[in-house]
């Protein structure tokens, strides 16, 4: 069609705003926006720390590797995690480090691609040990496990099921990536 703009930066911009827009919110209106965007993100962020804490998972971890006066650091780590994500996630014009890696060092672009993969391989283990403790202490939480071994009567082998269970975890993530399914969407 001739009246359609078909690359985002060929909109002409009048005073900060698109064209298309300038009857759009106004400044009301787009306070307002940033408002409620700011209130939903803060009461999603309340939500996962609200399930963090009550599940236990920092202190659990505390005392499994006996460094409880680390409690507090680790707590803080998680807000910087949480927090280093969202930025990265909203903003991700800001953070393409892999872009001027390639722009700066393209003569060794092999070696980047295979530390690229290592980092992937590094966080896809950690993120994966997190959120299966994360997953296992909500059901001990609600002591699931204990209840539904209660009810089949099933006595001896409970810890080659959550194995078995983790494995297939780990066999779908495989197949996953490998598939390259994350990619359809």
């Amino acid at each position: 069609m001739a009246g359609e703009i078909h690359d985002i930066e060929s909109i002409p911009i009048v005073w900060g705003r698109p064209e298309s827009e300038k009857d759009g919110y106004g400044i009301m209106g787009t306070f307002f926006l940033a408002l409620i965007g700011g209130s939903y993100g803060l009461l999603a962020a309340a939500g996962v720390f609200t399930v963090l804490v009550a599940v236990g998972l920092v202190p659990r971890f505390a005392g499994k590797t006996h460094t409880a006066k680390h409690v507090l650091v680790y707590e803080e780590m998680v807000v910087f995690g949480t927090l280093t994500g969202c930025v990265l996630s909203i903003f991700p014009e800001y953070c393409r480090f892999g872009a001027w890696w390639q722009q700066n060092f393209s003569r060794h672009m092999a070696l980047l691609y295979s530390i690229g993969n290592l980092w992937q391989a590094v966080f896809g283990l950690f993120s994966g040990m997190f959120i299966g403790c994360l997953a296992l202490a909500i059901a001990e939480m609600l002591d699931s496990i204990p209840i539904l071994s209660r009810r089949i009567s099933f006595r001896h082998g409970l810890g080659l099921a959550v194995t078995s269970m983790a494995l297939g975890k780990i066999c779908g993530s495989l197949v996953y990536f490998w598939t390259e399914l994350h990619r359809t969407v």
